[in-house]
């Protein structure tokens, strides 16, 4: 029962896997165009890089790589991620994505960010003469139209996404159970940052004649890396150990159980992630006298009707209703 649709709760919640937020082949786009723009972009960077002996042209060289690396990490959990629920991983393998993109921002910090730290460190040590000034510029604003088509791609995927949750792009950052697209949106605003660090360092080095600006722009990037790997690698993190959803989510589904006429009291509602946008939801309810002293058979159908109902919703992958007493609920 995996499914993928809008955050439970919100305005589009009912939307189908095909509505703006499906994720799939629009996960499945976003991710294809940032690997092919960053693959291309890091073989044109190296090739710069050794042509001009820029510290902050081997910094962006590291990063491209590092993206490209960990957008097909992201291509793994994609498809990983899509294989339907069975016996050993009842929920499905939704989590498998979470997990994927954790490990694209490992790469991100340790590829991207370590790298382009220790390259500037090392070109204050021992600064190398620039070369070819105008093969560096060339390559960092073809670059920076690369990075702009997939930056383009990341971010409406992303703004649909919030739009479809009613929440503001950052919200959506922070709080969206979809890894893919904020993974490539924070990887191309700093790649876009990156390089304009680049090349006002080239143009500064080419300037003055002094390697500080270009080792100073290499840790600056690989600051920004750090930063960007740290944000997503928490945001995979509080994922995969089970988040909870929005209150507002949870006081919703509590609203929707304690309607039911044959519910008194709903004692409990839990509703934890176990995929991008599958919730997992456990309610405890405490039935009216009428119902809970009489035949069982009314009160397993009751049950069984809200069980199908709150899994009929395309953001549930399954639904646990416990009926409780009353001297029990507190």
């Amino acid at each position: 029962m995996s499914h993928e649709a809008p955050e439970p709760g919100e305005p589009q919640a009912t939307e189908t896997a095909g509505g703006a937020d499906s994720g799939g082949g629009e996960n499945l786009r976003t991710v294809v165009v940032a690997v092919a723009a960053n693959l291309a972009i890091a073989v044109a960077k190296a090739v710069a890089a050794m042509v001009t002996g820029s510290a902050s042209l081997w910094a962006e060289t590291a990063h491209s790589f590092a993206d490209t690396g960990n957008e097909v990490l992201l291509f793994v959990g994609l498809r990983r991620s899509d294989r339907p629920a069975d016996r050993r991983h009842p929920f499905g393998y939704g989590q498998e994505r979470w997990f994927w993109a954790f490990l694209a921002a490992m790469g991100i910090f340790v590829v991207g960010g370590v790298l382009a730290i220790q390259e500037g460190i090392r070109s204050l040590l021992d600064p190398e003469p620039l070369e070819s000034v105008w093969v560096g510029v060339g390559v960092l604003l073809v670059s920076a139209v690369l990075e702009g088509v997939s930056w383009r791609q990341a971010h409406k995927q992303l703004k649909a996404e919030a739009a479809a949750s009613d929440r503001t792009l950052t919200a959506q950052l922070r709080r969206g159970s979809d890894p893919t697209a904020a993974t490539v949106f924070l990887e191309d605003s700093a790649a876009l940052v990156g390089l304009a660090l680049a090349l006002a360092a080239l143009g500064l080095h080419a300037w003055t004649g002094s390697a500080l600006w270009d080792a100073a722009s290499s840790i600056m990037i690989g600051l920004l890396l750090v930063a960007v790997a740290w944000q997503l690698a928490r945001r995979n993190k509080a994922l995969l150990i089970d988040e909870s959803a929005p209150d507002k989510v949870v006081e919703q589904l509590r609203e929707r159980v304690t309607s039911r006429p044959w519910v008194a009291e709903t004692a409990e509602v839990t509703a934890v992630f176990v995929g991008p946008r599958q919730l997992f939801v456990s309610v405890r309810v405490v039935p009216v006298p009428t119902v809970a002293i009489g035949a069982a058979d009314r009160l397993l159908a009751e049950v069984a009707r809200l069980t199908a109902a709150l899994e009929a919703e395309p953001t549930i992958t399954r639904a646990d209703v416990v009926v409780v007493a009353a001297d029990s609920a507190a």
